[in-house]
């Protein structure tokens, strides 16, 4: 489990490599601003050797975040982060370990009838209830969050995940209306509080895609407030003295900043985006797709951007410039080879936007 005295002792061991504000608070503790995205890739012997290289070289060259989900390449990227954090020589306490759970995951490789392998894997073992499940392979249910909760344990091999996520709540929301999302949420984050005071995580949170930058109008939308509000029923629910959700992960970049400029979040002096509202709610926001998958890396950010960000390459810049928003404690990227970990890791040797320069991109 992360710890306050190990992140301490990383940011002492690789701080003065980096410019200002490049660690971050996360509760008691510090991490990184640049972390390891473990999505894309196909689910190869090939890919698992790449990113095994890549989170080692990672973890040992100042990034202390690692961010993964059990769905990811058919359970191999949890698999390899486990082998990573075990392999690198850095204490284990001193690097955030974040997974997800939601979407139905194949075990190594796509099974040629995919609805079938769900059917006899999961729904015939009495995980899944049909009805619980949307598109036939999502599924938020507290059984079902429980038992992936173990077998993500299980392919990381750790006692305690740092921070797990539920994924993507808004797909569910193509089958039910809101307020039973809500509910579901709530009943599956009081087995979060539960799991929490057991010691199998330590925090957790929700990982979205659409959710949090839409406006409310839209059939994605999730009320952030309302996501907290029944946050903190489930700990009153498990007898915690406060909740343990303390995050939230969502898409950021230069050509993807609904987060910071849809204003469809009710805060406490009316409308304000979903980033401010984290920020005043004391939430860390891990924001991913900080390189749009890439897109950024090999066509560059607009100019009237890149002349204000920092940065030797484009990739770089568009690190930069998603760890600059207000709020975002880690801009995750995926790193598929040591050269990726070099260009990334340097990005933190130049300082992110102020906020004046940050405000000025979107006038």
């Amino acid at each position: 489990m992360v710890t306050r005295d190990a992140t301490w002792a990383y940011r002492d061991e690789f701080g003065d490599e980096f410019a200002r504000t490049y660690f971050r608070r996360f509760g008691e503790g510090v991490v990184s601003s640049v972390g390891v995205g473990t999505y894309l890739g196909d689910p190869t012997d090939e890919v698992d050797d790449a990113y095994r290289e890549a989170s080692v070289e990672a973890l040992q060259s100042g990034i202390n975040v690692v961010d993964t989900a059990i769905n990811y390449r058919n359970q191999r990227s949890e698999r390899v982060v486990g082998e990573a954090i075990e392999a690198a020589e850095v204490d284990r306490e001193a690097v955030l370990v974040a997974t997800k759970g939601g979407f139905v995951p194949f075990d190594g490789e796509r099974p040629d009838d995919p609805g079938r392998w769900i059917q006899e894997e999961y729904v015939d073992t009495g995980i899944v209830d049909a009805d619980d499940l949307v598109a036939g392979q999502h599924c938020i249910a507290p059984g079902y969050i429980d038992d992936q909760l173990d077998r993500s344990l299980d392919n990381l091999g750790l006692d305690t995940i740092d921070l797990y996520y539920v994924h993507n709540p808004e797909t569910q929301l193509a089958d039910r209306p809101a307020d039973e999302v809500y509910d579901r949420l709530e009943d599956t984050f009081t087995r979060l509080e539960e799991r929490a005071a057991e010691g199998d995580i330590r925090q957790y949170g929700v990982a979205t895609w659409e959710a949090f930058r839409v406006p409310a109008a839209d059939d994605s939308y999730l009320s952030l407030a309302e996501v907290v509000s029944r946050a903190r029923e489930a700990a009153k629910r498990a007898n915690n003295a406060a909740t343990h959700f303390r995050a939230i992960q969502l898409p950021f970049n230069v050509v993807m900043a609904d987060a910071f400029t849809v204003e469809a979040q009710e805060g406490s002096e009316g409308a304000q985006s979903t980033l401010w509202f984290a920020h005043d709610a004391g939430l860390n926001v891990f924001t991913s797709a900080s390189l749009a998958q890439g897109k950024l890396a090999r066509a560059g950010l607009p100019e009237e951007v890149a002349e204000r960000v920092e940065g030797e390459t484009s990739a770089q810049k568009a690190i930069n410039f998603a760890r600059s928003a207000p709020g975002v404690t880690c801009s995750l990227v995926g790193m598929g080879s040591p050269e990726h970990v070099a260009e990334n890791v340097a990005a933190g040797t130049h300082p992110p936007l102020g906020a004046d320069s940050f405000d000025a991109v979107f006038e």
